[in-house]
């Protein structure tokens, strides 16, 4: 157990996934919230259009999925709430030009190898630089900042847009900036779990919470622990077992929920069983 922390390839990835786990649940929350579950899964795809953009330029590939993920986020929001398309079918646009232009621009690339590729999507622990664990925590920092200073008013605009519009909030940049905040959490995560599942470490443990909660703030609060747990005991786990970290993560968050749903139905139970006698 002790070599899990000796190693400095496992001290940057438990650093990167502690950022990712506290991340990712708390702007997941807001995203659930909002009925936009797939959000992260659509920004995922565009920002592999950012991942192949740096092999076809020779550039920081983490920067240009930045980029082009903030780019992509902002396009869909726009869409979503000017156009006549519904969310769903603009997530659906976003997953189609993703996948599309990332693999157009894969193959015009000649440096992004099938491994390097994998580790993109899928996450990887050996892969996470010193360099992207300055950016992670740059990233994260943003994010966290963003979420402790507008909750309230991403809150409010989350339950209800009419009334936060109603209420004097700048419905259109707090929407912008929960898609923004949405995508950076993406790129955050792209190098532990990978762009195919980092919106299942965004979900999954909000999912759990609310299994066990009932207030907003002590759903956020219990799903970024649930999302510490699973990024931190996932990265140990393929530690140990050579697969890609993000399986791991997400595996052991749906068990997570699994556990949580069980507990919670328990819980409920016996509230209705006592409120009858």
């Amino acid at each position: 157990m002790l070599e899990l922390f000796q190693s400095q390839i496992m001290q940057r990835a438990l650093v990167a996934g502690l950022l990712v786990g506290l991340s990712a649940p708390a702007v997941g929350t807001f995203i659930v919230q909002r009925r936009l579950a797939l959000l992260g899964d659509g920004i995922g795809h565009v920002a592999l259009t950012g991942v192949a953009l740096g092999f076809l330029t020779g550039t920081a590939p983490t920067l240009t999925a930045v980029l082009v993920a903030v780019l992509g986020a902002v396009a869909i929001e726009l869409v979503r709430e000017r156009g006549r398309t519904g969310g769903d079918v603009a997530l659906a646009l976003l997953f189609y030009g993703g996948i599309a232009g990332g693999v157009l621009l894969i193959g015009l690339s000649d440096e992004g190898s099938n491994a390097t590729l994998m580790s993109y999507l899928f996450g990887s622990v050996s892969t996470v630089t010193q360099g992207d664990v300055l950016v992670i925590c740059a990233l994260a920092a943003g994010v966290l900042g963003v979420v402790l200073v507008f909750g309230r008013e991403l809150f409010l605009l989350c339950q209800d847009p009419e009334v936060a519009k109603a209420s004097g909030l700048p419905v259109r940049f707090l929407s912008l900036l929960l898609a923004v905040t949405a995508a950076l959490t993406v790129v955050i995560a792209m190098r532990v779990v990978g762009l195919l599942l980092v919106s299942a470490l965004m979900v999954v443990p909000v999912a759990a919470s609310q299994q066990l909660t009932r207030g907003f703030r002590t759903t956020l609060l219990l799903a970024m622990a649930f999302g510490v747990v699973a990024t931190v005991g996932g990265l140990g786990y393929t530690y140990y077992i050579n697969v890609a970290p993000g399986a791991g993560i997400v595996l052991l968050a749906l068990l997570g929920f699994a556990l949580a749903l069980g507990v919670g139905t328990f819980i409920r139970r016996n509230r209705t069983g006592e409120s009858r006698r």
